[in-house]
């Protein structure tokens, strides 16, 4: 996928958001007036993901066919919510180990890039249960920058969705998927955190 069609894309996104955001009545503008002092604006997270990274530096693997082994990565998550649908996230992926393919019953590891990123997600949808839990679903597209060796850095395209689970409007606990359209990696996630 180009830049441009991530553009495109990233451009699609912000401009629904726009309009269901418009789309509010004014009893709900009001409603939302007086609870403002008690909305919470921020999310902190802490999670771990599991990469399924296909593309390779190595040409032997791009030529054979390979086996990828999923890599592990400690995830760091935080969200800038300033509205109720339209929210801004900011991750950093650390690998806590190689990226590993299987080429010919051998196994051939690379080093594995950090990754930070930032991108717009809008909620699609929340289901309360009782008065202090709740399910939310949200997703969006993302541009995370890899950091390669020799300073390098790549930009790639990411559409990523969550369900989140919310206890007492605070306690978050998330799973998630996300694939990066510049490097062909999919990935799961989850984690804890907490809204303030």
């Amino acid at each position: 996928m180009s830049i441009r069609t991530f553009a495109i894309l990233f451009t699609g996104c912000l401009l629904l958001s726009g309009i269901s955001l418009r789309g509010q009545t004014a009893s709900e503008t009001v409603k939302d007036s007086t609870k403002k002092k008690n909305r919470q604006l921020f999310e902190m997270s802490f999670g771990q993901s599991k990469l399924f990274i296909s593309s390779s530096r190595d040409s032997l693997i791009n030529a054979e066919e390979s086996v990828v082994v999923p890599t592990n990565a400690i995830l760091f998550f935080a969200e800038f919510r300033p509205q109720k649908r339209l929210r801004v996230p900011v991750f950093l992926s650390l690998a806590t180990g190689p990226k590993q393919h299987i080429v010919n019953g051998i196994l051939i590891s690379e080093r594995a890039s950090p990754t930070i990123g930032t991108g717009v997600v809008c909620k699609a949808f929340r289901l309360d249960f009782g008065e202090k839990s709740a399910l939310e679903f949200e997703a969006g597209p993302f541009a995370s920058f890899l950091f390669d060796k020799g300073g390098k850095v790549r930009v790639a395209p990411v559409v990523a969705g969550r369900f989140r689970f919310l206890k007492r409007e605070d306690f978050i606990m998330y799973l998630g998927s996300s694939y990066s359209l510049g490097i062909g990696a999919f990935g799961l996630f989850y984690g804890t955190g907490y809204v303030f």
